[in-house]
């Protein structure tokens, strides 16, 4: 096993409901500073896990394990923490309990206050669900959290792409097999699906007229379609997979007794500096939401970057202009 694991004991979660023996998978790079400056937290995105945030950062990168103590925690439902995979057996497969951003953080905070003995983060940063939880880490922490740098991702589930994870999940649940989330073998075709229709949102028109796919190691669109719906059928439980997504239709930072669904509200009560970096042609991350978001942060820059790869743009090793902005970035964060 290449991570630790936290116990976190029972959580009361942000519905009502206790989510038992709830597990947060974790990894560590680098060393805490004695000034414990040197923080960095980093969420997982959707079908991510801490060995895909390896991708961020680096020797000789704007966060480095050299001078920063990166923190880098999995998302619950990715099979790593508790998923409707690993859970209970009361609360696993269709019967695990929705989970918020909201809970997701609050265990985060647990894991570092309680058990790493990190009082302060300089920088929380991620792209796509990650980026979402950087903006709640925010609004929820506000003294504890200097800086964010949500990449690809948003402050609150927009209509739009609450209707596209709709698509998807539709395609996962019209397998035979699928059973309601009760399913005693794979629903590959389902997975498979899924896997093909997530990847028309993935990428952009322009990154498909031009042809882009060759320069990531595809030969056709067949080729690509192929690629990610064998590595959803091998790779990904259909629960977990609608777990977290549950999770990501229901972001909102204004969701709860403090804000009321009070959307500028929250955006305002963000301390943090913030540098918001959308894609110029993500389909259902647009620049047009973290444009709006800006005018309402304090300390918010909006910063997007052009790129025809759409969002899969920050998926590391896709598109090296995006990398040196992302760097570029991170150091004026954290050196400011």
């Amino acid at each position: 096993m290449d991570h630790n694991v936290f116990d976190l004991g029972n959580v009361r979660l942000q519905s009502g409901e206790t989510l038992r023996s709830a597990k947060l998978a974790y990894k560590t790079y680098g060393n805490l500073a004695a000034s414990g400056d040197n923080v960095v937290v980093m969420p997982t995105f959707y079908t991510g896990t801490h060995q895909r945030n390896e991708g961020f950062f680096g020797s000789g990168r704007a966060v480095d394990p050299a001078r920063h103590f990166i923190v880098s925690v999995n998302l619950f439902g990715n099979g790593l923490s508790i998923s409707p995979s690993n859970a209970d057996s009361t609360q696993s497969g269709a019967d695990f309990p929705a989970i918020t951003f909201q809970d997701n953080i609050a265990c985060q905070h647990r894991l570092l206050t309680e058990h790493i003995g990190v009082s302060q983060v300089a920088l929380v940063m991620g792209w796509s669900m990650a980026g979402c939880q950087a903006y709640h880490w925010a609004v929820q922490y506000p003294e504890m959290v200097k800086a964010i740098l949500p990449f690809c991702a948003s402050a609150r589930t927009s209509p739009h792409n609450f209707v596209f994870l709709e698509g998807v999940k539709a395609a996962l649940c019209a397998d035979a097999r699928f059973r309601g989330g009760r399913y005693t073998e794979p629903p590959v075709a389902g997975l498979r699906a899924f896997g093909r229709v997530y990847a028309g949102w993935a990428f952009s028109q322009a990154f498909y007229r031009n042809a882009l796919y060759r320069d990531i190691g595809f030969d056709s669109i067949d080729e690509l379609l192929d690629d990610w719906a064998e590595d959803h059928a091998v790779n990904w439980d259909a629960n977990n997979l609608l777990c977290k997504l549950a999770t990501w239709q229901a972001g909102d930072i204004s969701a709860g007794p403090q804000f009321e669904g009070d959307f500028n509200a929250a955006l305002r009560s963000i301390r943090a500096k913030c540098i918001l970096m959308p894609c110029s042609h993500d389909l259902y991350f647009p620049p047009e939401d973290n444009e709006i978001e800006a005018h309402h942060i304090p300390k918010a820059s909006f910063r997007p970057h052009q790129s025809e790869f759409g969002h899969c743009a920050a998926s590391p090793g896709n598109d090296p202009d995006f990398t040196a902005a992302l760097d570029r970035n991170i150091s004026d964060l954290l050196d400011s």
